[in-house]
Formats: structure tokens, C-alpha cells, sequence
């Protein structure tokens, strides 16, 4: 199994946002240092507490300060945006990543977004799939195109000087295209069996239940043979959000107690759920009232939390719950002490990874890997 990183990121409203900014490259470049094979930014344009505003733009200015580690789009809200642009920006991120790429796609969950989008009320599903449609068929085609839809028309036919290069768009360094991922963040997910369909590989959400995440591989799994692929575990990537101190005692303070930072980013989630009608992700039983979910519950049921041993015991038990995947990701949260951020993240990598490893090849299955 191999351990990547994701971040949404979240901060709390008031923090300087040049420090926020600051600490979460700091918190990848130091991902690449500990051998993390890949790392993930989210973005909102309207939310004070999640900063960043283009994934593509925050993972540009990492282009040279990493050296290892892929550089994920988590994820790019193709409805929010144009997909000429959003090829044209994609293509030359993969170059100046050199290759390290993976563009992660979503209809966005937002809903202040959609508000200033103006597609709160639109059917973003069909905005989203023919977003990544013309996209694909821009890096595909040829100038001056013809790429006609319901929402967005591209051709550079008008103002073609294809000898001068003009009207002509630059394609990705990866052939054809970097790696395409979509988040899963829903139990029984039919989208993410539209992807496996289409080749596509799937992260399943951090605050989902593990008995919402196990319902994710099957569905990945039919539609990839739909697609006339062989389902790889591999290819599964699951979020998890994970604190590893070198002690339980310090790991319960800071997970638990006043100021806990994962506190902080479930009770924003909680309210943007509830808001949004969908607080059962976060429950262990659908039939569970709603007043049960507070956020003592969420904590003890969605952060993974410990000494090495701790953790590393919690991770094999997630593991046997959802089944086997090739990528976990610790997902990123703000750091209130960075130091004791700084170390958990050390000690995933470098002693929680190889003793759980060390336990999957024991019991006999494959240490599940990916491309």
C-alpha cells in the first residue's frame, strides 16, 4: 500500500491567510522529503476557511520546490468554470510539473460556488459531463475544432493562422492525458461506476462512514468491466483522516481537546452537510437521528488517532472493514501546533507505512501497488 497526501485545505476564518497559504505547501513539499507518492489540493473561490481558489495555481508554485511526489488537482469544480480554459491550464500544469500530473475532476460541492457561478439550480451532472467531454475533445482534436454542447461551444475556425500557431491549443505532456480521478463523496456512488467505466480511477471521501466506503469498490469494480477493464485495487485510493503522535495521551489532546484542529474541520462540514441535507454520511446507521451526530461522535468515528501501535491497529481493523486499496491518503488539516503536525506526518511515513505493510504481506495478501 502506498501513502499519499490530501488537503482540502481548512482553516479557521480568522487565521492570516499568508500563513495558511504558507503552512499547506510546507506540508507537501515535506510530503515529497518523506516519500509520499502523491498529494491532492482542493479549491473554493467563496469559503473564507478553504483559502485556496485554484488547486492549479497552488500546485503551479510547487513545481520546483517538489521533485518526487505527483501533484493532484482534489479537484478542479468543472462546472465553475470553461473547459477551453480549463484544458489550456491543465495542459500547461502537466508541463510544468513534468509529467507529475493527475487531474482530479467533481461537479463541486459548494454551495456559495454554485451561488456565484450562477448554477446552483442547473443540472451540474450535465454541465460536469460535458465539461470533461469538450475537454478530452479539444486535447484530442485538431484546430480549428467543432466542438458543439448544451452549455459550451469551442472553434478557433474564424481566426485559424494554424502556420503562426494561432487558434491552436496546447495538449498535456502526459499522452494522451494525465490520470483522471473523481472523489466519491455519497454511499452506493453510481458516479463512480460512470467512471471506472470511462478509465477513470476513484478517491473515496475522508468523512464517510467505513461501512459508506466499502460500498464504493463493488460499484468501481462493475463498472470497470463495463468499461472491459480488469478492476484493480491498486487503483483505489481512500481518504482518511489520521493523527499520529508519539504517544496516545498527546494524540487525544490534540484530536480531542480545545482548539483540536480536526474538531474545527468536521464541525464546518457538519454544518455545510446538515445545510446541504446530507448529514447521513457521517452516520454509522441511516436510521440514526440526526441529533445523535455531534461532534464528539464524528471524532471517535472518523479520525484515526494514536501512538504508531494505535494507529497502525486502527488502519488494519479500517482496512479489514473496507477491503483492500492500492493508495491511503492522510489527509491534510490546519496545523495549531506544527511541530506535532510536522511529526505525525514523519511519523505515517516513516514508521505507522512500513509496519502496516509489514502486516498485509504477513496475513498473506498483496501490498496492493499502482502506476
Amino acid at each position: 500500500m502506498k501513502l499519499g497526501f490530501f488537503t482540502m485545505p481548512l482553516h479557521p476564518p480568522g487565521k492570516d491567510l499568508s500563513l495558511s497559504l504558507a503552512e499547506d505547501r510546507e506540508a507537501i513539499v515535506l510530503a515529497d522529503q518523506l516519500g509520499y507518492s502523491e498529494a491532492f489540493v482542493g479549491e473554493h473561490v467563496s469559503d473564507r476557511a478553504e483559502p485556496v481558489t485554484s488547486c492549479m495555481v497552488f500546485l503551479a508554485s510547487l513545481a520546483r520546490e517538489t521533485t518526487r511526489i505527483r501533484l493532484g488537482t482534489g479537484t478542479v469544480n468543472l462546472p465553475n468554470g470553461h473547459p477551453a480554459a480549463i484544458a489550456a491550464q491543465v495542459a500547461m500544469l502537466d508541463h510544468l510539473l513534468d509529467g507529475r500530473l493527475l487531474f482530479g475532476i467533481s461537479t463541486g460541492g459548494l454551495k456559495s460556488d454554485m451561488e456565484v457561478f450562477e448554477n446552483l439550480s442547473a443540472d451540474r451532472t450535465a454541465m460536469f459531463v460535458e465539461c470533461i467531454n469538450h475537454i478530452l475533445g479539444i486535447w484530442a482534436g485538431e484546430a480549428p475544432y467543432d466542438i458543439k454542447g448544451r452549455y459550451w461551444n469551442i472553434s478557433t475556425a474564424e481566426s485559424l493562422m494554424a502556420d503562426i500557431g494561432q487558434g491552436v491549443m496546447i495538449r498535456p505532456l502526459q499522452k494522451p492525458h494525465p490520470p483522471i480521478l473523481v472523489t466519491v463523496v455519497a454511499p452506493y456512488s453510481k458516479g463512480v461506476a460512470s467512471a471506472a467505466a470511462r478509465g477513470w480511477k476513484a478517491i473515496s471521501a475522508n468523512f464517510l462512514q467505513p461501512k459508506w466506503v466499502a460500498t464504493h469498490w463493488p460499484l468501481y469494480a462493475q463498472g470497470c468491466a463495463a468499461g472491459g477493464r480488469v478492476p484493480d485495487p491498486a487503483d483505489w485510493r481512500v481518504a482518511r483522516s489520521i493523527f499520529v503522535a508519539d504517544d496516545d495521551a498527546t494524540a487525544h489532546r490534540y484530536v480531542y481537546g480545545p482548539g483540536s484542529p480536526y474538531a474545527l474541520y468536521f464541525q464546518q462540514f457538519m454544518r455545510k452537510l446538515v445545510n446541504g441535507g446530507r448529514l447521513e454520511v457521517f452516520k454509522h446507521d441511516r436510521n440514526m437521528p440526526d441529533a445523535d451526530v455531534t461532534i464528539d461522535y464524528v471524532l471517535r468515528h472518523l479520525v484515526i488517532c494514536g501512538s504508531v501501535d494505535t494507529v497502525t491497529r486502527q488502519l488494519l481493523e479500517f482496512r479489514e472493514q473496507v477491503g483492500e486499496f492500492g493508495t491511503l491518503l492522510y489527509v491534510g488539516h490546519d496545523w495549531v501546533d506544527p511541530a506535532l503536525g510536522k511529526r505525525s506526518m514523519q511519523l505515517m511515513a516513516d514508521e505507522v507505512m512500513p509496519r502496516l505493510n509489514s502486516a498485509i504481506a504477513a496475513s498473506g495478501q498483496r501490498v496492493a501497488r499502482h502506476a
